[in-house]
């Protein structure tokens, strides 16, 4: 059986220096990770192969969720791999990729999240990460 996953495509408009700067710099992380408008509340990134990161964030709805994992692969402004545990859900471990690659006038950036247990979690993911990107672009376009 294999396990659900999630790929989103997004083309940006920013270099990809910009781009892995923002998702690996917890000064800037911290300005714009989470699913919805709510507040990122702390950023640990710890980017290397073995580091640790860990992210805490509010929803509008006042839940606050804190995912942890392992940096898997760093591939300087190209590949970020990660694991992706969120204390106190049902849920396994999961695998977190983000790819960029650059094209004229930007960069494609690919964000891929693998071996989700069921489909109620891959459409939540789907929608938290959509959102995620979605915050991203609106940070991209104010940091300079």
């Amino acid at each position: 059986m294999t396990l659900p996953s999630v790929t989103i495509v997004r083309q940006i408009k920013a270099p990809s220096a910009k781009i892995w700067a923002a998702i690996t710099q917890p000064d800037l992380m911290l300005q714009w990770w989470g699913p919805d408008a709510g507040p990122t509340l702390s950023v640990v990134a710890d980017v290397r192969p073995g580091g640790r990161f860990s992210v805490v964030f509010r929803l509008l709805n006042g839940e606050e969720h804190n995912p942890t994992g392992i940096y898997r692969e760093v591939v300087p402004e190209k590949k970020l791999v990660f694991t992706w545990d969120l204390p106190g859900a049902s849920e396994p471990e999961s695998l977190v990729t983000f790819r960029l690659e650059p094209f004229d006038g930007g960069t494609v950036l690919t964000l891929t999240h693998e071996h989700l247990p069921d489909e109620d979690a891959r459409t939540s993911h789907e929608q938290g990460w959509s959102g995620l990107l979605d915050k991203l672009l609106v940070f991209l376009g104010d940091y300079e």
